[in-house]
């Protein structure tokens, strides 16, 4: 028996009991989705945000760019993607880490293996992916996201493009980070944090997974399955770097864009394709790369969208590929 049957049920007997409304029709349909998806996905967040909040109480930001100084090998790129799957960071933290990861030594393909990794593998999207395709979808997802990031930042460091970061980052100092390791704290302290910042994240997220959920319902009940299919189905073979350059340029909490996904998923789209957009809506947000420029000199911004670009589109196809 499912652990969300009873969530099932709920939505079930509230479509048909309280709005007294069939199952089979369109409007059924998209209610049942969104009664169902609301306290499957709510749950699911919370207690993954709640373990991986308790993991960062040892993941704190001075500490990453510690462990991460001097590894200019391949091993560092994979330390990096791996961290960076339970930090907290996201685009918007883009520019500090940035100055502080180079000037603590980190080499420049190490920390865009951390900052590729970061937004776009992270406990939100490992919570809502769990609860809307199961472990094997969302393992197959952090390990194609871990591997690009590993994939990407080794290529980035590889071409040695230092010379495109803009020269202010090599001539400030580095802001101190307050070091919150708390090698004392007891476990009722880690989980105290680890509550208090699954709270957090739930506050920020909770608008943009009803948003999603509710869109991602309209579709499931009212969007014809031929009309998604005659653009973006497995008999277009160009459907992925449709997706991806469709994502690039727009942007979505992660929250909102997976429910999504899920509804695109139910009309017959390929889940390579879908999870191609969500990637590069995720990865390659407009305001990350607004912020990223920032610091980073146009042609050196232009490889690292061409690179995650490519990378993408390759997962897609590789997703694809091993999911028929």
């Amino acid at each position: 028996m499912s652990p969300f049957a009873v969530f099932d049920w709920l939505a079930r007997w509230i479509v048909t009991s309280v709005f007294g409304v069939p199952l089979d029709t369109h409007l059924g349909s998209s209610l049942h989705f969104f009664f169902y998806d609301v306290p499957k996905v709510m749950t699911l967040l919370l207690f993954i945000s709640l373990v991986v909040g308790t993991l960062q109480t040892w993941l704190q930001p001075e500490n990453v760019r510690r462990w991460l100084g001097g590894r200019r090998t391949f091993f560092g790129n994979i330390l990096a993607a791996g961290v960076g799957i339970f930090t907290p960071f996201c685009s918007c933290s883009a520019v500090p880490l940035f100055i502080g990861f180079l000037k603590g030594g980190v080499p420049l393909g190490v920390t865009f293996s951390y900052l590729i990794s970061a937004p776009m593998v992270n406990e939100v999207a490992v919570a809502l992916l769990w609860g809307l395709f199961g472990f094997k979808v969302t393992a197959a997802y952090v390990a194609f996201g871990v591997t690009l990031a590993i994939v990407g930042g080794s290529v980035i460091g590889i071409l040695r493009l230092e010379r495109w970061v803009e020269p202010f980052i090599w001539e400030i100092q580095a802001g101190s980070v307050e070091d919150l390791n708390g090698p004392t704290w007891s476990l009722s302290q880690r989980l105290a944090s680890g509550w208090k910042s699954s709270r957090e994240i739930f506050g920020t997220v909770w608008p943009y997974i009803v948003g999603g959920i509710a869109l991602g319902a309209g579709i499931h009940g009212y969007v014809p399955e031929d009309l998604i299919a005659r653009w973006a189905g497995p008999q277009n073979a160009l459907a992925v770097p449709v997706a991806v350059l469709v994502g690039v340029p727009l942007y979505a909490n992660v929250a909102g864009v997976l429910p999504i996904t899920e509804a695109l998923v139910g009309k017959g789209l390929p889940l390579g394709t879908v999870l191609s957009f969500t990637m590069a809506v995720t990865a390659l947000s407009l305001p990350e790369m607004v912020i990223l420029r920032r610091v980073l000199r146009p042609q050196l911004l232009a490889v690292f969208i061409a690179v995650m670009t490519a990378g993408i589109i390759g997962v897609g196809y590789l997703f694809n590929a091993l999911m028929t």
